[in-house]
């Protein structure tokens, strides 16, 4: 069947008018890529950073076969999956971690530039390191996202970089001959007692953001000898649970690999990884129902740039799914999204345990 960025999806993400899965960005990429991707054989072009499958199915539309992808969102490696068998494209690329099995060899390179330049700068190291010597990075999005200092982050790593007309206001960065790679090594400090540490792109980096020390300042201690931290980042709350609560377990979650990293090197960094689970998930989906009494979370409220408040609910109606009746859920959010006739509706009666000018600390109870 021929292929139409027109049908791709963003499911099982957030999905609506105003929310794209294909940009301009995207077509860009691959067009400024087709010479290079034209002359590679089976297994050596990679994707990194495809929102929900553009850039991948796009060039195996065009006969690219053996291409490795790496996303760090869950939700995201999903929809690829689901819009590559929507187009008959199901054979043509498989998922990795961002490391070696992804990148060794590689001699294209399809990156969507994320906006946090550390995570440009790991990723930058990584096919530096594990690449083929003449790998050739097209690395674009859009300019409203793009700076200057991006160049000079992938000049590190590679001999030169050329920029590319712009188009539809997005611009392509072309790197060639990389140099000096490295792995990528956690952003550290000491922050309120706990060592976070953060791979670059984790949110807050290293660092406590306002709001989960909110939610920190007002955590009891967890019934039942287990916790869950939901959405954990970096992995602060399981680590200070687990610090302040020497007999507990903790089980923490996020669906981005980067969050996922960083919190299991704050576990270890606070000596509590015997006692922290962390798991790649799509909110709790790998957890049986009513199997927790005690459910932390400070949810994400955007869908790329822009504010959504879809996201949180759905996080909400898990953890409702994942609690025993009686179980509490304990919620940190921008007061501005008004969270509480959700929570009250989701899972159960709410109450206000704290609020600053930014900020709302609720427990909700499961009925």
């Amino acid at each position: 069947m021929p292929f139409s960025f027109a049908a791709l999806r963003r499911r099982p993400d957030v999905e609506g008018p105003d929310l794209v899965a294909v940009d301009a960005a995207d077509r860009l990429i691959l067009d400024e890529s087709a010479a290079a991707r034209a002359r590679v054989g089976d297994g050596e072009l990679v994707v990194i950073g495809d929102a929900y499958g553009a850039l991948t199915l796009g060039a195996a539309a065009a006969g690219a076969r053996g291409i490795r992808v790496h996303q760090d969102e869950l939700l995201r490696e999903r929809a690829l999956e689901a819009n590559a068998v929507d187009a008959g494209l199901a054979d043509a690329s498989t998922s990795h971690d961002l490391g070696a099995d992804l990148l060794a060899g590689a001699r294209v390179v399809l990156l969507r530039l994320p906006r946090s330049l550390a995570a440009l700068g790991d990723i930058a190291g990584l096919i530096a390191l594990h690449a083929h010597p003449d790998a050739v990075v097209f690395a674009g999005g859009r300019i409203k996202h793009m700076s200057v200092t991006m160049n000079d982050v992938l000049r590190e790593r590679f001999d030169r970089v050329d920029v590319t007309r712009a188009r539809q206001k997005s611009r392509v960065l072309v790197a060639r001959g990389p140099h000096d790679g490295a792995e990528p090594q956690p952003a550290s400090a000491r922050v309120d007692g706990i060592e976070v540490r953060a791979f670059g792109g984790a949110f807050a980096g290293a660092s406590i953001d306002i709001g989960t020390r909110l939610l920190l300042a007002h955590l009891p201690e967890p019934a039942g000898g287990d916790a869950v931290d939901l959405a954990c980042g970096t992995g602060v709350v399981a680590a200070t649970l687990a610090l302040r609560h020497p007999a507990l377990r903790v089980r923490a979650s996020d669906q981005s690999a980067v969050a996922v990293a960083s919190a299991r090197a704050t576990a270890e960094a606070n000596g509590v990884a015997d006692r922290v689970e962390v798991v790649r998930d799509d909110v709790l989906s790998s957890q049986p129902g009513a199997r927790s009494s005690f459910i932390a979370l400070n949810p994400p409220f955007h869908a790329g740039a822009a504010i959504d408040e879809r996201l949180a609910p759905r996080m909400f109606a898990d953890a409702a799914r994942v609690l025993r009746p009686g179980g509490e859920l304990w919620t940190v959010w921008n007061s501005a999204l008004r969270y509480r006739p959700a929570l009250e509706r989701i899972v159960g009666p709410t109450r206000q345990v704290a609020r600053d000018r930014k900020f709302t600390v609720t427990v909700s109870t499961k009925r």
